[in-house]
């Protein structure tokens, strides 16, 4: 792997464009995968919610609550869950406890290991300690600035 710069002209390149870079060419590789299987992202997060439920389901509220960090400018994971029942892939019973059919857990199966593939890709090189350590950094610079970040 060739890098753009030496390690002195590394240090002085701007963050907002790399972390911008790998953001945009990461989510893309993300979605072609998901997107193999008729998949977008808010459908896949709320599936994997749903896939350790026990036969109680999860409650509707609680899957949007842990999952509205994921989302960006003001947009509801209502139409997705909507669609995956729709589907035939989850139901809702009265009390809006919602659970994966077999076919919302066969394809909930089949996409994780399409988007394990993905994932092997774009770590191919990268040890762990590398990972980390970058992710630490990340997080660290947003901490700097008073952002925030959340995700599970």
């Amino acid at each position: 792997m060739e890098y753009s710069h030496d390690d002195e002209g590394l240090a002085r390149q701007p963050i907002g464009y790399w972390s911008w870079a790998a953001h945009e060419a990461t989510v893309t590789h993300i979605r072609a995968a998901l997107a193999e299987h008729g998949l977008t992202q808010p459908p896949w997060w709320v599936l994997n919610q749903l896939t350790e439920a026990d036969e109680h389901g999860r409650p509707r509220a609680e899957v949007v609550a842990v999952l509205r960090g994921y989302l960006r400018d003001g947009a509801s994971l209502e139409p997705a869950i909507d669609a995956l029942v729709g589907q035939g892939l989850v139901t809702e019973d009265a009390s809006t406890r919602l659970r994966l059919t077999p076919e919302g857990h066969a394809l909930r199966a089949e996409a994780f290991a399409r988007v394990a593939r993905a994932r092997a890709t774009m770590h191919d090189g990268i040890p762990d300690e590398e990972f980390v350590a970058a992710l630490k950094v990340l997080q660290r610079m947003i901490h700097n600035v008073g952002g925030t970040a959340w995700h599970h």
